[in-house]
């Protein structure tokens, strides 16, 4: 028996620090609200993450959430894992791969990590590079020069390395004109590339589309600027209490912290309290 039906709904959440909590953990009352969202109303739930299909599995498996495709790579790929298959792959351009190696070339101690449809390299990996990869026990190659690294399906590029080097880096592109890329900040320790006009919030409406559901019926929520154009596509953006302040300006929903269940906050307000 359905509980309320919320068929017309589809809620899309980041994954660290947003439905886990600080320390990688899945709370239980986030858990809780999306079994009664997606079973007991019908609602449609799914995540949008930088992580990669191989990454992004534990956390999309662990959910009563088969069959809604999940948005892959920052946007750059919405993933069916029911079918195993790529839905929807928008692939960094030429010029922004060129880009890339001219970034390596300027800033010698950034570390570069290219992650493909399919594949994760790394450029002068030293130490970021290399535990954002062995964190999760990805497969990865490491290469010492860009030629060997295939220019193709690029989905996302991220710059690693210190605070004041990234800092430097983000000043860089900012000075730039025409990059044909959209540059994030993911933490003061990153800073990601994706093909123009590509982000979490394009990805997420590829799969509105998919379910025939309007734009003032979706939702999503999330913790950072990564998640900042995602939340200005919807029709209910949302983030958790420790996101920036920028992120609070634009949400019309305020959860609580990560780690009281910021995901289960949002949930329940759309099943009990929303009124367009």
């Amino acid at each position: 028996m359905v509980d309320k039906d919320l068929s017309h709904w589809l809620v899309v959440s980041d994954i660290d620090g947003t439905l886990n909590n600080k320390f990688r953990q899945l709370p239980k009352r986030n858990l809780e609200a999306i079994n009664r969202f997606v079973v007991d109303c019908n609602g449609h739930f799914t995540l949008a993450s930088g992580r990669n299909v191989q990454s992004m599995r534990k956390h999309y498996e662990r959910l009563p959430i088969a069959g809604t495709p999940a948005v892959i790579l920052n946007g750059a790929g919405v993933y069916d894992y029911s079918q195993e298959k790529m839905l929807y792959f928008n692939p960094i351009n030429e010029h922004a791969m060129d880009l890339v190696f001219e970034i390596h070339k300027r800033f010698p101690m950034v570390e570069i990590e290219i992650l493909t449809d399919k594949m994760i390299y790394t450029l002068n990996s030293r130490i970021f590079a290399r535990v954002m990869v062995q964190a999760d026990k990805l497969h990865y190659k490491n290469c010492k020069h860009p030629d060997e690294i295939p220019r193709k399906n690029w989905g996302k590029v991220i710059f690693l390395g210190m605070p004041d080097l990234i800092k430097a880096v983000r000043r860089y592109v900012a000075k730039l004109t025409d990059t044909k890329a959209n540059f994030m900040s993911s933490s003061i320790a990153s800073f990601e590339m994706l093909n123009e006009g590509v982000h979490k919030g394009s990805a997420l409406m590829k799969i509105a589309e998919m379910y025939n559901i309007e734009q003032r019926y979706t939702a999503a929520i999330g913790d950072y600027f990564n998640d900042y154009d995602m939340l200005q596509t919807v029709g209910l953006p949302a983030c958790c209490g420790q996101a920036p302040k920028a992120m609070h300006e634009i949400a019309k929903f305020h959860a609580c912290h990560c780690n009281n269940g910021a995901v289960a906050d949002l949930l329940e307000y759309i099943m009990n309290d929303y009124k367009e």
